[in-house]
Parts: structure tokens; sequence; C-alpha cells
């Protein structure tokens, strides 16, 4: 994982700014312009366009032969630009700034921190309309509405048209008016309306869009709205730490065994918070946990609750924002990018799964949203809560020096128990598309009980690869070195990596031959598959090919929580936070593809998702059993996570990392590189050692590669990789800041596409 937040007092790389002169335009404004430029540019401002503060404020400027929106970071009355050269801003689109001073903060540490470009920055940070340039306002909603002459007029007004009187009635009957979306389902035509208009008797305008009919009145509504659960004796320690220092910036790390209630925890410590009349802003990894943690807030609150995720379309990003902004909104929730969202008041930062990859960000400005978190908080004095039952390493480090307090929950929640872990050895059982006997054994007698089974396999599609069989020809992604993935609904080939699509060849195109087999288990072959081996069951599949569309994934978890027997088959989605009371077995078909990877974190990310899907079973009443399935029944990391725990494995996976000088001992940044030949990154990476290596002097750096990426092909783009290794955070920041300005002067980096990793959690 990355680091896990920016020490307390560590040192803030700076913007590097042109040096001043003696030219002394009236008003120069440095702004962050939307561009891989990682430096601001300076304008000219118009008198007419002062007045106020306009550092947070969008401004349209010109920048090469167009126009583009940007933000002015600073003010100055000195610049290196000629006047003469010195362009003027062409409009001034916010009378207030829409980036309050915190989030200006954040954006231009996080810009520093990871060396990337400050235009870059603040665009992830505002929503796509305000980078458009549209207003920072809520969005309007067209209405019809009688005027105060129609409101008054005599029936004689209308007598000629009895669907003109009835249109009337109903808007007098409306007096805010009538959404034009209501308007069809009244019996209301457009004709009516604009012959109404013609009288002077009807009007459109438009309003502002009020929050959803979920939201109570946040001032007169009582704060809860049901009661909260009876804390047990970890819990209670737990808020009785964070509570004694709810005014004040501290890191709590919340270890709890699955099904231990951190949310239960969240909760609570949100209810103080909102008391004092703060917002709280929660993060999780996914869209797919998004809409359970809102309804669990909801439930609890009557306190307007806004949430921030892809899944939105961009006025339902913005509307979101703007009532976060405006601290309408008590609570916000969202994935990753919301950590950027402005709030009025901050009082709470939560942040659910902290150990998850996904809020490492993996293309363009990779920041990490967990340490963004941390700081953010940190800035604001409040505290952060970083919850979860496998924390990540770097976490647990920090914890054991007393960087952050370490709260446990052991127990499960009510008369829950841990469930059972046992490993099926599979080296000499016969298996039947992935499934052992025994497993499907425990499968029948648990679906005749009533009660509900889970299978795990990390593996979307049919199969992960389609296999001549006359001539062992393989189905390979034409842009990627990876095998197509056979997926069957609907019926085609897949590349995960590029996305990539090809239909299925009828016959070999290497040979002829028209036996092609599927190699491999997915989700859908193994759903396919169950129909067979489990007559009769209910089946369910979920992964992000079922849950691509809105409504999918809450029908499914809805058929979940109905209680009745089935079967529940999926990937890593199923992993994280879901609580199924009636899901009483969990089969893992197959743990043995992360203890055969080269990456050094590939053992923490098996540890962390066997644990959590472990923890979906027996989390109610009934006791859960959990059967893992390999053929590596001895492998150390096994051995000690089944009989010990997490917590003893990350005990020796840290002595571990300590012994390979490898994070959190050490610091590591990633120069990646890709280009269309494919020689050209390593020969390009060369370059960058070479000059790389003259600024070493006497460190403890250690430069390695360049090599290329274990996928060395992927979107038709060959990609390489230089790494560097660091003893600490601020060797590794003075190396960069002077590496980067070299990189970005070498005309041979346009032949490329490079990006800078600090803190990188994948080497893929």
């Amino acid at each position: 994982m990355a680091s896990a937040g920016p020490a307390p007092g560590a040192r803030l790389p700076a913007f590097s700014a042109p040096r001043s002169s003696p030219a002394v335009p009236p008003i120069v404004v440095r702004v962050a312009v939307p561009s891989p430029l990682r430096r601001l540019l300076d304008y000219s401002l118009p008198p007419a366009l002062a007045g106020g503060e306009i550092r947070g404020c969008r401004v349209r400027v010109p920048f090469g032969a167009r126009e583009v929106v940007g933000v002015v970071l600073d003010t100055t009355d000195r610049t290196d630009v000629p006047a003469d050269k010195l362009k003027p801003v062409r409009a001034r689109l916010d009378p207030v700034p829409v980036l309050a001073p915190d989030l200006l903060a954040l954006c231009r540490w996080a810009a520093s921190y990871y060396h990337h470009a400050p235009g870059d920055v603040i665009a992830t940070a505002l929503p796509v309309l305000l980078r458009q340039g549209e207003a920072a306002g809520r969005r309007k909603l067209p209405v019809w509405r009688a005027t105060p002459g129609g409101r008054g007029a005599p029936a004689s007004a209308t007598a000629r048209s009895a669907k003109q009187a009835a249109a009337l009635a109903a808007l007098c009957a409306h007096e805010d008016g009538i959404p034009r979306a209501l308007l069809d389902g009244l019996g209301i035509e457009r004709a009516q309306l604009v012959a109404l208009q013609k009288k002077g008797l009807a009007e459109e305008i438009e309003v502002d869009v009020e929050p959803g009919a979920g939201d109570a009145d946040p001032v007169h509504a009582p704060l809860l709205a049901e009661v909260p659960l009876v804390a047990s004796a970890d819990q209670a320690n737990a808020l009785a730490a964070v509570r004694a220092q709810i005014d004040a910036f501290r890191v709590f790390l919340v270890e709890g065994v699955t099904g231990s209630g951190k949310t239960e925890v969240y909760l609570q410590l949100a209810a103080d918070v909102l008391a004092r009349g703060r917002q709280v802003l929660v993060l999780v990894p996914e869209i797919g946990l998004t809409p359970q943690t809102v309804e669990r807030f909801r439930r609890r609150f009557n306190r307007p609750v806004v949430v921030l995720h892809s899944g939105l379309n961009d006025r339902e990003r913005l509307d979101a924002w703007l009532d976060a902004a405006s601290g309408r909104a008590a609570i916000v929730l969202g994935t990753r990018s919301a950590v950027f969202t402005p709030l009025a008041s901050p009082g709470l930062v939560i942040v659910d799964e902290e150990h998850d990859a996904s809020f490492k960000q993996q293309d363009g400005f990779r920041y990490h949203a967990r340490d963004l978190a941390i700081l953010r908080a940190r800035n604001a004095g409040v505290p952060v809560v970083l919850g979860s039952a496998t924390p990540a390493l770097e976490s647990l480090h920090n914890a054991a020096s007393g960087k952050y307090a370490h709260l446990r929950l052991t127990q499960r929640a009510g008369s829950a128990v841990k469930p059972r872990m046992d490993v099926i050895d599979i080296r000499k059982q016969k298996l039947v598309e992935g499934l052992g006997e025994s497993l499907l054994r425990e499968a029948r007698a648990t679906l005749a009980r009533g009660e509900q089974v889970l299978l795990f396999i990390n593996r979307r599609g049919f199969a992960p690869a389609l296999v001549c069989h006359d001539c062992g020809w393989t189905a390979d992604c034409r842009r990627c070195d990876a095998r197509y993935t056979l997926h069957l609904d609907p019926r085609h080939l897949h590349c995960h990596h590029c996305g990539s699509e090809a239909g299925i060849p009828r016959a070999c195109p290497k040979c002829g031959g028209t036996d092609l087999v599927p190699v491999g288990l997915g989700t859908e072959r193994v759903e396919q598959s169950l129909g067979t081996l489990l007559p009769g069951a209910s089946l369910l599949r979920l992964d992000s090919d079922t849950a691509r569309r809105k409504a999918t994934l809450p029908r499914l978890l809805e058929q979940v929580h109905a209680g009745k027997p089935l079967v529940l088959v999926g990937t890593q989605m199923l992993a994280k936070g879901h609580h199924f009371p009636h899901v009483t077995l969990v089969g893992i078909l197959d743990a043995d593809s992360g203890l055969l990877s080269a990456d050094f974190r590939a053992g923490e990310r098996l540890a962390q998702v066997l644990v959590q899907v472990a923890g979906r079973a027996g989390r109610a009443e009934k006791p859960g059993q959990v059967l893992v399935q390999t053929r590596q029944p001895d492998h150390p990391l096994l051995v000690r996570l089944l009989k010990e725990g997490y917590d003893a494995w990350a005990r020796d996976a840290l002595a571990e990392r300590r012994m390979a000088e490898l994070p959190p001992w050490t610091r590591l940044a990633l120069v990646r590189a890709e280009a269309t030949r494919d020689t050209t990154a390593l020969d390009w990476l060369e370059n960058v050692k070479a000059a790389a290596s003259a600024l070493l002097d006497d460190s403890d750096l250690l430069l390695m590669g360049p090599a290329p990426a274990p996928m060395a092909r992927r979107g038709g783009r060959y990609r390489a990789q230089l790494l560097v290794q660091a003893g600490n955070s601020g060797e590794l920041h003075r190396f960069l800041e002077r590496l980067v300005p070299l990189i970005e002067a070498d005309p041979e980096s346009r032949r490329v596409r490079w990006s800078l990793d600090v803190d990188p959690v994948d080497l893929y």
C-alpha cells in the first residue's frame, strides 16, 4: 500500500515558481490550467474582474490557440513574463471561490507530493460541469405555475376550452408549480399551457432543485431516526478513545474482525459530530459498497446524506458537491475522489476498508485517497478513523510506532462467532468444474438446512482462456500480452486489461480445427456447472458484469437478504463489507493464484481477500464454516493465516519486509513509460537512469531497472518501468524534485508517454 499518510510535521514540497523580476504588471494571477504542465501560468487580471477574493475562483484564459477554464491559486505583482507577452484573463466565472482555502492547500500539497501537474490535480477536485465552466449553482427545474392573474381569473377566461380550464385548475392547486415530467401524468398538454401563457394566466419558470424525499428537515427533525445498538465492550472502548479527542486531529486505526460492528462505531461517532452541527466525510473503496452504506446512514439519521461516485451523472455529482460545500449535506459519502469534496464544517473523516487498493488512483493523477484523507483531517484539526478487518501493513506499522492509535474489536457483534476455517487439499481429488466433492457435499447439506452458500472465485467470465485442442493455439488479445477471456453472456472474447473485444471463432485460425476448448474457471462457468451439480438450487452471480447496471446490485442483494436457500457465486465484490446473515458456508475455489505471484504485495492481498471473504460466513446466530481449496496446503501463508489469524501473519510479513528493505521500511517511486515501438520506452528509461545516477551523490537511493513491465504490451503500447527506492520520504522527494525537471526538459520525453507513481501499490 501507499505511505498511509504523511508524518505530522513532514516537509511539504512546494511548487517551483519562476524567479521574480522587477517588472510590475497591475495584477498578476497564477492559474492552474488543465494540462500536463507541472507549473502555474501567469496572466494579467483586468481591473473589471478584480474585487473580492480571487484565489480559488475559476477563470477563462487563453491557452495556446484555445480558451480553457483554470483556477487561480495565487496573486502577485511580479512575473518573469514580459509585459507584451502577458495574456489577460478573459472572464471570471465565480464571484466567490469555488475552492475554499483548505481544499486549495490540499490540492497544492498533493500536486507537490505526487509531483503531478497542478492543473490535473485541481481538475480532479472539481466536478465535470465546473471544469467545463458551468455556473456553480444547483440545477434549475422547469415548472409551470399559475400567474397571480390566473389564480384570480374568472371562469369566463377559459370558458371556451374545458382542457384549458382543467389545466389552470391543476396549476392553481399546485402553488409551487408542476414539473414538466408530471404534466403528462395529469393529462395536461403543452398546447394548453402555451394557450394559458398567451392569456397571461400561466407561466413557465425555473426553480432550484431541492434534496430528495429521503432527507428530513435538518433543523426541526430529531437527529436520530432509529435507536443506536448497545455497544459491546470493545466498541465502547473504541468509542471512548475517539470521543476523548473528538475536537482534535488523531488517526485511529479500528481493526475489527469481520462482523464485529465497525459500522456501528462509525454511526455512533457520526452522531456525536452531527450533534455539534458539523459534517462527516465517509470514504468507501467501491461503488458496490455505496448503496448499503448510504442506507445505513440514512436509516440512522434524520439528516441529509449525499453520495459522490462515478456512477452519478455530471449534474447529480455537482448538486451533491454543492450541498456539501454549503453545509446543507450533513453526511458526505463517496468513493476515492470524494476526498476532495468541500465541507463547510468538517468534524470527522472515516475511511472504511482502509486497506483496499481501490483507494489508489492507477492512472493520470496517481493519488491515494486514504493518505489524502489523513492529511485533510490533520489540516482541519479533526479525527480520522481508518477501519478494516485486515489493515494494510503500512497502517499496522504506523500503529506500532505510535503514529496511529490502534483500537481493536476482537469479537463479533451479538451472538455471532468466528467461522471455522479448514483447508481442502485438492491435489488428489477429482474436481468437477473446479469444485471438489467435499465442498459440494457441504454445499448440499447447507442448502438442505435452508441456509445459504457463497462460492468465491476472483475471475469473471466463463473461462480465462480459449485453446485449440488440436494445435494448442490460444485466443490472445491483439493489443496486450494477455489472453482473451471467454464470456458467454453475451457470447464474446474480452480482454480485461485493455477492454478490447472479439467474436468467438468457429474454427482455429491456425490449423482450422473446430475443437476449441475453454480452459480455466470464471464465475459464469461455475454458475453454469452448479445448475447440474446442485439441481434445483437457486443461483445468483455477483461480479462487475452482473452489477454493471444501477438497479442490478440492489436487486441481487435483496434476494440474498430475503433468507431463502441459495448459492451466491462471485468475485471480490462479495468480499468487502457485505452483511449476509444467512450465509453459513463459504467456499474459496482457488487460493493458489496469489501464492505464486512475484509482486511483493501479493501475499498481503491474498491474506486480506481470504479473511474478508471468510468473514461473510456465520454473521448471525448460526455458526459459519469456510473451506479453502488449495494444492499447497502446507504453504506458510495459509498455515499461519488459518491457524493464528491475520495479526500473526501480518507480524511475520512485516518482519520479512524489514529484512528485504521493502515498504513500509523504505519508500518507492516508479517511473513508467510506454510507446508504440517495443524498444522506445526501455531506451528512454535507460537515458533517465543515466541522468538520475548523476544526481545520487552519496545518498542511499537505489535505481532498479529499467525493465519491461510484468505485462510488457498493453493496449497496443509497450511498457517499461524504472523503480526508485529510498530510505525515507524526505530523501525520495529531494531526489524526485531534481529528477522531474530533467525529464521534462529532455526533448526525447516527447517520444514516450511517461508518468511518475509515488508510493505505488501495483507494480504491474
